[in-house]
């Protein structure tokens, strides 16, 4: 198929494009929201190609997959006709988290796929038929060396994310292991912490030397109270990392016992940061772990599947 994907999640992206399609990505002259184009920091395949927004009219697109609202009408007006369309929901809902009513939630002639499990049980999807294809990932490799006893952790925006990434909780954490933190907009949050000097932050370094370097920290840390499933979780499981993580949304059914530790209490996880961060061998051995289930749950192959048999349905060939 000839397949129109925003770039808006760049490590879903990655993995969606992966699969055996072209891949057509929108590009508006500024790189915006709406036309970043191809990803910069992030292995791309040559089936991607970036399509100015004013050109996709000539284009014979088979399937749109849509990511946020305003990309369905965008959609017709660039294509300039109605093409079969699939909405992927990545994120949790927010505000009034019961009551939550799913944008699509009003309209049957689109398929809503969520991301997790626990997306799909917590928002009110309403009409729109559903479906969950959780998370698939492209295989960094067993890089772990562990060698340095510290804990990592991946997030973009931690300052603007505060209580939902589990920013707050950082300083309470890094009494049980020294912290390095990686993502986006992460250089003030050292100082931001008062934990300049024991904390290192990597700017939105690209995948592949993250991963080279998360890698050298003995443990990963996941302190998110309310995210879909961060991808980086799974990256790191990959790594070889073991896994530290709150047991909130789809982590505790990520990450088996013998991965880690999952858990809603505070001291629990600051002893496993302990224990993890002075027994590299313990480490390693979970790291093996949570290796072995995310290769088993999350690997590209059972993904690709599973989204070739629903895009086959919706536009056929």
């Amino acid at each position: 198929m000839k397949i129109m994907v925003w770039h808006v999640h760049g490590s879903w992206t990655t993995s969606f494009v992966h699969g055996g399609h072209e891949y057509l990505v929108p590009l508006t002259p500024d790189r915006g929201p709406d036309g970043r184009g191809r990803a910069e920091t992030y292995p791309w395949p040559d089936t991607v190609r970036e399509v100015p927004h004013d050109r996709l009219a000539a284009e014979d697109v088979d399937l749109v997959v849509y990511q946020r609202p305003h990309e369905i009408e965008l959609a017709r007006e660039w294509l300039g006709r109605d093409v079969p369309g699939v909405y992927v929901e990545h994120n949790t809902p927010a505000g009034d988290v019961p009551k939550t009513r799913h944008p699509l939630a009003d309209r049957n002639d689109i398929p809503l796929v969520h991301v997790t499990h626990f997306n799909d049980l917590f928002w009110d999807s309403g009409r729109a038929p559903t479906h969950v294809i959780e998370h698939g990932v492209v295989d960094p490799g067993h890089l772990y060396s562990g060698e340095l006893a510290r804990a990592g952790v991946v997030v973009n925006e931690p300052i603007r994310r505060w209580r939902v990434a589990g920013t707050d909780l950082l300083p309470t954490f890094a009494t049980g292991a020294p912290i390095d933190v990686f993502g986006m907009q992460v250089a003030n949050l050292p100082a931001k912490l008062g934990l300049d000097g024991a904390m290192e932050a990597f700017e939105d370094l690209p995948q592949s030397a993250m991963h080279a370097e998360l890698a050298r920290r003995r443990v990963y840390l996941h302190p998110y109270r309310w995210t879909s499933l961060g991808l980086s979780l799974i990256e790191a499981m990959m790594i070889g990392m073991p896994v530290v993580a709150l047991a909130t949304t789809e982590a505790v059914e990520a990450v088996p016992p013998e991965a880690g530790v999952v858990s809603t209490k505070i001291p629990s996880l600051l002893r496993a940061l302990d224990r993890f961060a002075n027994e590299p061998e313990l480490a390693a051995q979970a790291g093996k772990a949570a290796r072995a289930a995310a290769l088993a749950r999350y690997n590209l192959d059972r993904f690709h599947a599973d989204w070739d048999r629903l895009l086959s349905s919706i536009a056929p060939s």
